[in-house]
């Protein structure tokens, strides 16, 4: 019995696996019926539209960022990133370029130019040596009026010492002779130094008490001229 009962359920079963191989037939043609028709689409659409130009091409290569810049997708479109040294000569290549040219000019005009602007700063030479000329002319005769003196930012200093030495020709030595109290000992401290002073009329000699007073470099020593004697040696 039982082997009667398995094949009447073979029987069955069947006509239900033919139905379902015949489904999956129909599902496979109409998939290749739907590629077919997409593929016989695609060429025709893509006939449609314009090849590019070479030019677009070319525009496009060019655009691309160089070594030291690159682009970010930012907000609405890419946005450029130039490094500061690209930034640098971008800059003064468009300073560069709205500096005018300047005309080229033969080497003999060139020359001509020289020669003008020389001859014009000779003229403006001479005019500031007439008019210095003419300055010192005006000013001679209030020169011989006031007699010279030597002009101090302050008051000079005087020294009064004796004179060591008056072998040169206007030129004597003198010793200044200085006592002070020393701060903390209080010990009388007695220094000296000397200093070369001119004497024009050779007055002074040796042994002489003077007064010297501080005057412009005279030498490469002296820096003061004598004002008086006030004592002869004895």
């Amino acid at each position: 019995m039982a082997d009667n009962e398995n094949i009447e359920q073979g029987d069955a079963a069947a006509p239900d696996s033919a139905a379902t191989a015949a489904e999956s037939a129909d599902e496979t043609a109409a998939q290749e019926a739907r590629a077919a028709a997409e593929a016989d689409a695609t060429p025709s659409a893509s006939a449609d539209e314009p090849a590019p130009e070479g030019g677009e091409v070319a525009s496009a290569a060019t655009s691309a960022p160089a070594g030291g810049t690159h682009t970010h997708g930012h907000g609405g479109g890419p946005q450029e990133v130039i490094a500061p040294k690209e930034r640098r000569a971008r800059a003064r290549a468009a300073k560069a370029a709205k500096v005018p040219a300047r005309a080229s000019r033969t080497p003999e005009e060139r020359h001509a130019d020289r020669l003008t602007e020389r001859a014009k700063k000779a003229a403006e030479r001479r005019t500031g040596r007439a008019r210095a000329a003419a300055k010192g002319k005006s000013g001679t005769s209030e020169q011989a009026l006031t007699a010279p003196r030597e002009h101090f930012g302050g008051q000079p200093k005087t020294r009064q010492g004796i004179v060591v030495s008056d072998k040169a020709d206007k030129t004597i030595t003198v010793r200044i002779d200085t006592a002070r109290r020393h701060r903390r000992y209080q010990k009388i401290v007695r220094t000296s130094r000397t200093l070369h002073a001119h004497d024009e009329r050779n007055e002074a000699h040796i042994g002489d008490t003077v007064v010297v007073r501080e005057a412009r470099p005279l030498s490469r020593t002296k820096r003061w001229r004598l004002i008086e004697v006030i004592a002869r040696a004895k």
